[in-house]
C-alpha cells in the first residue's frame, strides 16, 4: 500500500512538473504528455455529469486550451494539477450548460405582452395633456414658437434653424431657451 502511495506522489509531481514546464517555457512536449493523460480523463468526467459527446469535447479542448494560457497561474501550493484541471472542466461544462441551457422566454406571458390599447382613462388624460400643450404653446411670442417647432417638431439642429430663420445661432437658442422655460410655468413643471 505504501508503495502506491508513493507512486500516485511521483505521478502527482510529474503532472504538477509538466504545468511547470509549459508555464515557464511554453514545453510543447510537456503539454502533449500532459495532454494525452488528462483528455480522455476530462472526457469522461463530464460525460459522467450527463454531458453530450460533442459538448464534452468542446470542454475538453477548452479546458486544454485555458491550461495552455494560463499555466502561469497554476499554483502547486493551492492544488495539484489534476484538481486545476477539473476545475477549470467542471467551470466550463456549468458555463456551457447556462448558455445552451437557457429557457426560452414566453412570448404569451402576460407579463410580457404589452397592451396595445390604452385606457380610455390613459387617452383621455393623454388627449388633455396635449391640449394643455397646444395653448401653452400658441400663448408664446412667434418667434419662439417658431424656433421650438423647427427644433422640436421638425427634429432640426439649432445650427440649421438659424441659418433657416437669417438670425445668429445665438438668438435661436436663446428663443427656445425662453420658450421652453415659459412652457414648464405654463405646464406647472419646474426646472
Amino acid at each position: 500500500m505504501t508503495s502506491e502511495t508513493e507512486n500516485n506522489k511521483k505521478q502527482a509531481n510529474h503532472l504538477n512538473g509538466l504545468v511547470v514546464a509549459v508555464a515557464k517555457n511554453q514545453d510543447r512536449k510537456a503539454f502533449k504528455e500532459f495532454f494525452e493523460y488528462f483528455a480522455p480523463r476530462v472526457k469522461a468526467f463530464v460525460l459522467g455529469r450527463g454531458t453530450d459527446p460533442q459538448m464534452a469535447e468542446e470542454i475538453v479542448q477548452e479546458t486544454m486550451v485555458k491550461v495552455w494560457r494560463k499555466a502561469p497561474q497554476f499554483d502547486a501550493k493551492k492544488a495539484s494539477a489534476s484538481t486545476w484541471v477539473f476545475t477549470i472542466a467542471r467551470n466550463l461544462r456549468i458555463d456551457h450548460l447556462r448558455k445552451f441551457h437557457r429557457p426560452e422566454p414566453d412570448m404569451d406571458d402576460p407579463s410580457l405582452v404589452t397592451n396595445g390599447d390604452p385606457s380610455a382613462y390613459e387617452s383621455l388624460s393623454r388627449e388633455q395633456e396635449a391640449q394643455r400643450l397646444r395653448n401653452a404653446m400658441q400663448s408664446l411670442p412667434v418667434e419662439q414658437q417658431k424656433a421650438l417647432k423647427m427644433a422640436f417638431l421638425e427634429e432640426k439642429a439649432h445650427p440649421q434653424v438659424a441659418e433657416e430663420l437669417g438670425l445668429p445661432l445665438g438668438t435661436v437658442k436663446s428663443r427656445i431657451r425662453l420658450a421652453m422655460r415659459r412652457l414648464r410655468s405654463d405646464l406647472g413643471d419646474k426646472e
